[in-house]
């Protein structure tokens, strides 16, 4: 745990440094996308959520992006709703392209019916170490998953939101 947290913090002084590492070439993300369903679906499985994913019928062009960065920000948002989503509930996993005015433009998104986050929370969640509920602290969550995820979205140009999913939940979307 304390390896982990050390290269999380070591992750984020290089973003503060304006030394993110990353590294752009040609990513297939529908792959992406179900590369990362295939390793968390396990997990899912073993604490009773449905789990899905949608991709677009037609194939996607590759985007300019840092893979290994992309699937990071996937684990993070999957961990954080699998973690959070009790028994018997669901979790979606979408890809689309923006629409015909940016057909290169992606949008990801995570969506689930877990315990939600309530508004007041929802801009301090990228904060690094913020958690939304202290009582509800994992010793396997150290508040910084999110904050990563942010940076790393935000070094590829994108932005990254959360919103309330349909029915309860949350439902983080990430625009590439």
């Amino acid at each position: 745990r304390m390896s982990r947290l050390i290269d999380d913090m070591l992750l984020l002084s290089q973003a503060d440094a304006h030394a993110f590492p990353i590294h752009l070439q040609p990513v297939e993300c529908d792959t992406l996308l179900l590369n990362s369903f295939e390793t968390f679906e396990p997990m899912a499985k073993e604490k009773n959520i449905s789990f899905t994913v949608s991709l677009p019928r037609t194939a996607l062009p590759p985007c300019l992006s840092d893979g290994e960065r992309l699937s990071q920000v996937i684990a993070i948002l999957l961990h954080n709703a699998i973690s959070y989503t009790p028994s018997g509930g669901s979790i979606s996993l979408a890809l689309s392209s923006n629409t015909a005015k940016k057909p290169e433009a992606l949008t990801l998104s995570i969506a689930d019916n877990g315990i939600g986050i309530p508004d007041a929370e929802k801009k301090r969640i990228f904060d690094r170490f913020y958690r939304v509920d202290k009582s509800r602290s994992r010793k396997d969550h150290f508040g910084l998953g999110l904050s990563i995820a942010y940076e790393i979205v935000k070094a590829h140009g994108g932005n990254i939101q959360v919103t309330d999913a349909p029915g309860g939940g949350s439902c983080f979307t990430v625009l590439l």
